[in-house]
């Protein structure tokens, strides 16, 4: 009895397991051709396939290549297409069919089971609420597509806000029948109940088919439903005018709404034109304060405020509205415009050289450009323009010649060469002047209807200060003309008049040097040994030219013709130097020229060396040879000093010659400059020697003589050493004398000598 109990509630299991998982039905291919899905089980081969044993998946051209991927068929069978198996075409082979290399070969198409689900408005088809917002009340249109086109079912799994899942929505099933074709369910209504939140959507195939549990589900669609009907939002509290804000609209997906500005007018924000979510059409009595936007499939639509310097400084109020409602549901937002500003500093410490170039530079918070002008001594009162200072007023069209442009970060530059204002025909005088920075296009009259900053600067004169290394250079020697040019020229001329010269070294032609300044001021000019040397000796006349801007006021041309805008042209060639020179002075004095200058001279010389009287020295001593010179500070001399003994003597005998050689520095002299040679004669011999001073450079050299004599004999102090004993104390003092030194003779001593050598000889010869 308990046995057969048991049987009964086996066999009620399996019933019951056979009501919930139902078994699908197998599927019969018969038809060449026909396609398989990865997943699918007990597929059953029969007609074109009767026979099969085997499917094969080439790599290649069917039975010409290697096979990847075979499938058993067991009885006509084949109990499951595994999934990760190549897809593609898979042969039959088996007694009786066809072979694979024959074109009328028999095979399967072997494809993934592919499952998509897109969710649409159904206002507007095309739209896909996929990561967007509705809002209640709207269709949604459920869309399905599968390639596979048997009898399996797909249902859609929606997820709502609370964490519940449904396959029914609203009263309509979710469910698609698979028939390799696109499906829609229509108008699905999330209507004014629907809850507020995040919607999940998953088209998911049934547990009765054989794809299901084997990853072949849509991939999830998700999308909002909001709780409000109609709100407006901006992304910023308050903003500078001259830049722009937005406000976003969240309301039905698809629809229009009326968006304005609350007591507009011309000073309010405006819409931006050409928006996406502004139709282009034209409603009557609407303006760029005031239009008609249509949201999104999102139900939303952003839209663009622009503003500007003639937009008030105070808070506005932007409005959205239902359109054709008798009672509209509406929303506000408030955003602030404020005035921003202007700064302005300039470049270095505020004093300037006429000629410097300044750098302005600023911020600027009022507009993407800032418009400059200049106030000072004796200008238009309401400003002038800082590069040719006529008058700027708002009347006059393109009398705002300054202006810089603001950058992204609110920044902005401007260099200024003063030194323009000379050469575009009007000077400036040095003084104070003001500059000014503004938002707009205004005057200073007009300032208060801009926003605004100024700064002052002191401008001074250039001037030039100029000297030659020496007021007398020797013929042959260098020469170096320098100084400092204020005002930032670029270059200075450097003019040097003489006896029949004009500047050019060589010939009898005018030339001024164009010598270049450097950043701190300064320049320099080095006439070089070969040019003094092609001068005669004589007195120079040197003028150095500052241009006070970028081009000289005086030029000249290869005729020899000085030229320039308010004076008269002369040929300075055709002049005597002295003439010419005047000449050049007297147009650069012309009130019509702004150039200023400095006059030198110099004088040159014949090179020459001087060597002080030397007197009489003793042989051993260390004594000093000096002179004078006109050679220029820093030259080089060789100084030699020799014995000036000769004499025949033995070759085993040392000689008597001595000689001391060296170099000296020429150093700045009260008057002439000097030069100093320091002897040491400790190897010298009483004798007469010569001394010899030469300039390499000037080819110039001086000699002197003077005598070495024998040093006195001098008696060196006694020394005295005492002996102690125990009996008695004797004093013993011991005298150490010196021999006297050896004089050594002179020139007339050592014949006298040879002569004494000699009859020493002859009497030992005797004897």
């Amino acid at each position: 009895m308990k046995s057969m109990t048991k049987l009964i509630v086996v066999a009620m299991i399996l019933a019951a397991a056979l009501v919930v998982t139902p078994v699908a039905a197998a599927r019969g291919i018969t038809a060449n051709g026909t396609n398989v899905f990865v997943g699918e089980e007990q597929l059953t081969f029969a007609g074109d396939f009767t026979g099969v044993t085997e499917l094969r998946h080439y790599t290649g051209e069917a039975g010409k290549s290697s096979t990847d991927k075979t499938i058993a068929v067991t009885g006509g069978v084949v109990s499951e297409l595994i999934k990760g198996i190549p897809t593609g075409s898979y042969y039959a082979v088996g007694p009786g069919i066809v072979p694979v290399t024959d074109p009328a070969a028999v095979y399967v198409n072997v494809q993934n089971p592919e499952a998509t689900l897109d969710i649409m408005l159904n206002s507007s088809p095309k739209d896909s609420v996929s990561g967007k917002s509705i809002t209640r009340g709207a269709g949604l249109d459920f869309k399905f597509y599968s390639n596979v086109n048997t009898l399996a079912t797909a249902n859609v799994e929606l997820t709502l806000p609370g964490g519940g899942v449904v396959t029914n929505y609203n009263g309509t099933a979710l469910t698609f029948n698979a028939n390799g074709q696109t499906q829609v369910l229509p108008n699905v209504i999330f209507g004014q109940s629907a809850e507020a939140g995040t919607y999940t959507a998953v088209a998911k195939w049934a547990r009765a088919t054989d794809f299901f549990g084997k990853g072949y589900d849509s991939k999830a669609v998700t999308f909002e439903v909001l709780s409000k009907a109609l709100s407006l939002t901006a992304n910023k509290d308050s903003v500078v005018r001259g830049n722009s804000f937005t406000v976003t609209v969240t309301g039905e997906a698809r629809t229009d709404y009326q968006l304005f500005v609350k007591g507009a007018d011309a000073k309010s924000p405006m819409i931006a034109p050409g928006q996406t979510a502004v139709p282009s059409y034209t409603v009557v009595g609407e303006d760029d304060s005031n239009r008609t936007v249509k949201t999104n499939a999102g139900g939303t639509a952003t839209i663009q405020f622009n503003t500007t310097q003639n937009t008030d400084d105070k808070t506005f109020t932007i409005r959205v509205e239902e359109k054709g409602v008798a009672s509209p549901k509406s929303d506000e937002v408030k955003v602030k415009v404020e005035a921003g500003s202007v700064t302005i500093t300039t470049s270095g410490t505020g004093t300037y050289y006429i000629g410097e170039e300044i750098t302005l530079s600023g911020t600027s918070t009022e507009g993407d450009k800032v418009y400059l002008f200049m106030t000072g001594p004796n200008l238009n009162a309401n400003g002038v323009t800082l590069t040719t200072l006529q008058k700027v007023d708002t009347l006059i069209p393109g009398s705002f010649l300054d202006t810089a442009d603001v950058n992204a970060d609110d920044t902005w530059s401007k260099k200024w060469n003063t030194g323009d204002l000379i050469t575009g025909g009007r000077s400036i005088d040095a003084g104070g002047y003001t500059i000014y920075a503004a938002s707009t296009n205004v005057s200073k009259a007009d300032l208060s209807d801009a926003k605004y900053a100024m700064t002052t600067i002191n401008l001074r004169s250039g001037f030039i200060t100029a000297t030659t290394s020496g007021a007398t250079v020797a013929r042959g020697d260098e020469l170096t003309i320098s100084g400092i040019a204020q005002g930032n020229p670029d270059n200075v001329l450097i003019w040097i008049f003489g006896k029949n010269f004009y500047g050019d070294f060589g010939t009898n032609n005018l030339f001024a040097k164009k010598v270049n300044v450097e950043s701190d001021g300064s320049f320099e000019y080095k006439l070089k040994s070969a040019n003094t040397n092609d001068l005669t000796a004589g007195q120079y006349f040197v003028v150095v030219q500052h241009p006070m801007g970028s081009t000289p006021g005086v030029n000249y041309d290869p005729s020899g013709k000085i030229y320039g805008n308010g004076i008269n042209n002369v040929t300075l060639t055709g002049l005597q130097a002295p003439a010419a020179a005047s000449a050049l002075i007297n147009a650069l004095d012309s009130p019509n020229v702004p150039d200023t200058y400095v006059k030198l001279t110099f004088l040159i010389a014949e090179p020459n060396i001087f060597i002080d009287p030397i007197g009489t020295k003793t042989a051993g001593s260390k004594f000093t040879i000096s002179g004078t010179t006109n050679l220029a500070v820093g030259d080089t001399l060789n100084v030699e000093v020799t014995s000036a003994a000769f004499q025949p003597g033995q070759k085993t005998e040392a000689t008597g010659f001595s000689s001391s050689s060296g170099n000296a520095v020429v150093q700045k002299g009260d008057g002439a400059n000097k030069w100093s040679f320091e002897v040491d004669a400790t190897s010298f011999k009483p004798d007469q020697y010569i001394v010899k001073v030469e300039s390499i450079e000037t080819t110039t050299t001086a000699t002197a003589t003077f005598n070495v004599v024998a040093g006195e004999p001098t008696t060196p102090p006694v020394t005295t050493t005492t002996t102690a004993t125990t009996a008695t104390t004797t004093t013993t003092a011991t005298t150490t004398t010196t021999a006297a030194p050896t004089t050594t003779p002179g020139f007339g001593a050592l014949v006298a000598l040879a002569g004494l050598g000699a009859v020493a000889f002859l009497v030992l010869r005797r004897k």
